[in-house]
């Protein structure tokens, strides 16, 4: 019988004591989904997550009584939260569903593992595991794991109209776990419901993005979601730009090291318009944060191969590097791909990797006067002081931050007499 118990998660003393407090009495717990997923493939398990014939107040009562500490994260749902020694378990009290309307189900609670198991997305995080280890497989999960095939469990349109995120979760398990071709039955599907993407909410559809950008290589979903018509759904700022860029960036990924980074591929495959970037963030309601780097990358001057070092550092200063790298990665990423098949374009490679280089380690340096030396200069407070700064700035920055204080503070003197 297949089996997790030598995960050395599954033998970890706040587990066995999760386990030790429903384990009693006729009442039952198991790991399921991800955490069984993940053991199985033999990737990291990340958070643990259980389900029990307990209901979530016996759950919660016993756990007290223990002196658990018990997080009431979705108790109505049937879902709370256990943390032993700093590690949350969520625990959730097996379910059917009753009503759904494609945002949200209504449940009841119930005893059976098997009809858990059936109102579970797809196959491969149906997977229960009990307190042995023992793997117990109600929907083929295990035969999907060992053929990495993603499948809706039962009538795939079904389980997508229980909740229509599922249609981008399918792609994004698929760039995570997935190899071959989607699942025919759960492509037609998808791209069926794909109008239905809309009733969701932005904050969803963002954060399964924001997952499936972060896959190790999410060139191939983004292709299949692209040919469902699901990708122009969710981006239709991707419709004429594509997504051709990727598999140029993933490689260029590997090759020095970058981490997944879900906002530079984000960029590789929308337009470089601020305007148009900044209506895609507030429409998917980004962070305040995410929005800004699209933003800086969209405003952010094209870098030629040939431009010289000095010219970089004044384009960095006036721009800021966090723009200019993620353009300097892209136009990397594109040169070692033309590369392949094209020796030509080895030098520009290289002058992409040299300029980036000098990007990311590039600090910005520090204008030597400000507007305390302009008025001591005599000029009165107003317009002009930040007028006259600028243009001091400028002649700083065009000699390449070469120019000294005293050389500037004589330069303001001679323009202020000049006045």
């Amino acid at each position: 019988m297949t089996s997790i118990a030598a995960e050395p998660w599954f033998q970890a003393p706040a587990l066995r004591r999760v386990f030790e407090l429903l384990n009693v009495d006729g009442g039952e717990a198991r790991v399921v989904g991800g955490a069984v997923r993940n053991a199985l493939l033999g990737l990291p398990g990340g958070d643990v997550d259980l389900a029990t014939t307990w209901h979530p107040e016996d759950v919660a009562e016993r756990a007290r009584t223990a002196g658990i500490k018990v997080v009431p994260t979705g108790i109505d749902h049937g879902t709370v939260t256990l943390v032993i020694d700093g590690t949350p378990y969520e625990v959730t009290t097996l379910r059917e569903d009753v009503a759904t309307d494609g945002r949200r189900a209504e449940v009841a609670f119930g005893s059976g593992w098997k009809e858990d198991a059936a109102r579970r997305d797809f196959t491969i995080n149906a997977l229960y595991a009990n307190s042995q280890g023992e793997i117990f497989d109600y929907v083929g999960g295990l035969a999907d794991i060992e053929s990495r095939t993603l499948r809706f469990i039962g009538n795939a349109a079904e389980r997508i109209a229980e909740d229509y995120l599922r249609i981008l979760r399918f792609f994004r398990f698929f760039a995570h776990y997935g190899s071959g071709r989607p699942d025919a039955e759960g492509l037609r599907a998808c791209a069926q419901a794909r109008a239905k993407l809309a009733t969701l909410s932005a904050e969803r559809v963002w954060t399964e993005m924001k997952k499936l950008l972060s896959a190790e290589d999410p060139g191939r979903a983004l292709l299949w979601m692209r040919q469902a018509g699901v990708l122009g759904e969710v981006l239709p700022e991707t419709e004429k730009w594509g997504i051709d860029a990727i598999p140029g960036l993933i490689a260029a990924e590997k090759a020095f090291s970058w981490a997944p980074d879900p906002l530079l591929r984000l960029t590789a495959i929308v337009p470089p318009d601020a305007e148009r970037l900044e209506a895609l963030a507030e429409r998917l309601r980004l962070s305040k944060a995410e929005a800004a780097c699209l933003v800086r990358f969209a405003e952010a001057p094209a870098i030629a191969a040939a431009l010289p070092d000095a010219a970089l550092d004044r384009e960095l200063y006036r721009h800021g590097a966090e723009g200019i790298v993620a353009r300097l990665r892209l136009s990397l990423a594109s040169a070692r791909r033309k590369a392949e098949t094209d020796p030509a374009y080895l030098a520009e490679t290289a002058a992409f990797q040299r300029l980036l280089v000098r990007a990311e380690k590039w600090q910005r340096p520090a204008f030597p006067l400000n507007g305390a030396d302009v008025l001591k200069a005599g000029v009165a407070p107003g317009p002009e002081v930040g007028a006259l700064l600028s243009q001091l700035e400028n002649f700083w920055i065009e000699r390449n931050f070469s120019v000294d204080r005293a050389t500037l503070v004589a330069r303001l003197e001679s323009l202020v007499q000049a006045r």
